[in-house]
């Protein structure tokens, strides 16, 4: 096909999907060359928490002796581990193994729940040595009460900058972000807080689900898409939002807020000044809306406060643990919904024939389904609600979140923390500093992702005509096609996430810092070659204005 056409076919594609062809195209040229793919598309961490896996493998064998000491067959079957007594043989355990890796952070996580939580040991321990052996359904079936306590604790550190607001948020454990999102979707339509029609505004750049998923026929949302679009007076982009578009959420017609903070990309936090904006907008104009935001990037941004702290009762939090501590296949992720909730309160306020047609949906479940929260609804329809009794994160994905959240709750220097976001900070610099572009300082700027818009850059370096002859000349995926064939650099395209049609998006998480020199000499080289072009283009037509 012709690669013009294919180009501007493939712009209605997923940037995700379009990043398959994009690494078919890069191995093509691979076959041509010495070189190596360099794929910064995906955003999947090459790190990893090391202490807390340790640790869960530490437990795990803690775990099998649980077991084989209540039944032990030659053929390799085992009983379940037994409550009583089993604290003080953990403790046991740990001090014959005290110089094992994991055993200090296990440890320190005993103790933390025991002083801090006040917990019984062997409740604790029991549920730990079942979870870890994974030999239960869960039990409570939107998460365990131990996990719940740990990261409880673990998301008022880290989305409320250890100044959470006052009462407790429930949780309710998915399998990573993707299923929380699904979850979510399903259930506020499903309840009737989001109906096909109804107005919600959507805070773009923003990762693509979010996009995509308001679009499909079930939903049908009228989706009102807000820009940061706001630039600098030297004409570059900040990444935030003007005061007169975040106003257009004081309309009652806008009945949800759909944010990524962080964005996904370009990678900045909120400004104060925004969310200040919002919270008083919540407060004086629109006192119903329901803000989602996804906080996933929150941990790579220092003091980080996610709407969750500053409108608890007005905001649903979807966390993920894959990036901070490289766990995409561990599936570990949570929703977090404040226990005194608007999306509670809507849901009491129904009409009279919506609310008795939800009780007849959750009857099965409780006796009294009109008091069902709306986590707990989320959880059932999961499992749509038939299968309620077997919904639930798996025990030892719960297990490993534990001890995720625990890690950093006991790592008081926040060694690991400063250790992520300098690992970050140096790829950031390294591709930005080989493409002879500026990157301003920004304070909000985190940095996992970096979105480079090709045309501020074109503009600056070869004036507006350059820019008019590439955007008349080109397809806005041009660029990343040909970073794919020419130097097999798989980037995904700005464009796909509703930021700039000219931007290009690069995860500064799962490439070596060298890796991130050789992209930004290659988004350089590509922008050179197109001057080149143009140039000689303009030096043709001046000897021959015919052509």
């Amino acid at each position: 096909m012709d690669t013009k056409l294919l180009e501007k076919k493939m712009e209605s594609i997923s940037p995700f999907e379009l990043k398959n062809r994009l690494i078919d195209l890069a191995d093509e040229s691979l076959k041509k060359t010495a070189r190596t793919l360099l794929n910064a598309g995906r955003g999947n961490p090459n790190w990893i928490a090391t202490t807390p896996r340790e640790a869960f493998f530490l437990l795990g064998q803690f775990g099998l002796e649980e077991c084989r000491r209540t039944m032990n067959l030659p053929e390799g079957i085992a009983g379940i581990p037994d409550k009583e007594g089993i604290a003080s043989r953990f403790e046991a355990f740990l001090k014959k193994n005290t110089t094992a890796a994991g055993a200090k952070l296990l440890e320190q996580t005993y103790n933390y729940l025991l002083m801090q939580h006040a917990a019984d040991p062997d409740s604790l321990v029991h549920e730990w040595a079942e979870s870890v052996i994974g030999d239960q359904y869960p039990v409570p079936d939107r998460i365990l009460h131990f996990t719940e306590l740990l990261v409880q604790d673990y998301l008022s550190q880290e989305m409320c900058d250890n100044r959470p607001p006052r009462g407790t948020f429930d949780l309710f454990a998915t399998e990573g972000g993707t299923a929380a999102m699904c979850y979510l979707f399903d259930s506020l339509q499903e309840n009737f807080l989001l109906n096909r029609g109804d107005g919600i505004v959507l805070m773009v750049p923003a990762f693509t689900p979010y996009i995509e998923i308001p679009q499909l026929d079930r939903y049908q949302f009228h989706v009102t898409k807000i820009h940061a679009n706001r630039m600098s007076p030297d004409g570059l982009h900040l990444w935030q939002y003007s005061d007169e578009d975040i106003d257009r959420l004081k309309s009652p017609a806008i009945k949800a807020l759909f944010v990524t903070n962080p964005s996904n990309p370009p990678s900045y936090a909120l400004s104060p000044e925004t969310m200040a904006r919002i919270v008083d907008i919540v407060k004086n104009d629109n006192p119903n809306l329901m803000i989602i935001t996804d906080d996933v990037y929150g941990t790579f941004s220092p003091h980080f406060r996610s709407f969750m702290a500053e409108l608890p009762y007005n905001t649903l939090c979807v966390y993920s643990f894959s990036k901070y501590f490289g766990a995409t296949g561990w599936r570990n992720a949570v929703i977090a919904l404040h226990e005194f909730n608007i999306f509670d309160r809507q849901i009491s306020r129904l009409p009279k024939e919506k609310r008795e047609v939800l009780n007849r949906r959750y009857s099965s479940l409780t006796l009294h389904p009109e008091k069902l929260k709306f986590i707990d609804r989320m959880v059932a329809d999961s499992r749509q609600v038939a299968l309620n009794h077997t919904a639930g994160l798996s025990l030892p994905q719960q297990i490993q979140m534990s001890l995720f959240a625990s890690f950093a709750l006991l790592d008081k220097e926040n060694r690991y923390k400063q250790k992520m976001q300098e690992i970050i900070r140096r790829r950031l610099h390294a591709l930005w500093d080989n493409t002879g572009f500026t990157l301003a300082e920004d304070p909000l700027r985190v940095g996992y992702y970096t979105e480079i818009d090709m045309l501020v850059w074109a503009k600056k370096f070869y004036g507006d005509d350059f820019v008019e002859y590439l955007t008349r000349t080109y397809s806005p995926l041009n660029v990343v096609f040909r970073l794919a064939k020419e130097t097999s650099l798989v980037l995904l395209n700005g464009g796909g996430f509703d930021g700039p049609e000219w931007s290009i998006r690069a995860s500064l998480a799962n490439l070596n810092e060298k890796d991130y020199v050789i992209i930004g000499q290659g988004i350089k080289r590509i922008l050179d070659e197109y001057a080149k072009d143009f140039y000689g283009n303009s030096m043709r037509k001046r000897v021959n204005p015919s052509l």
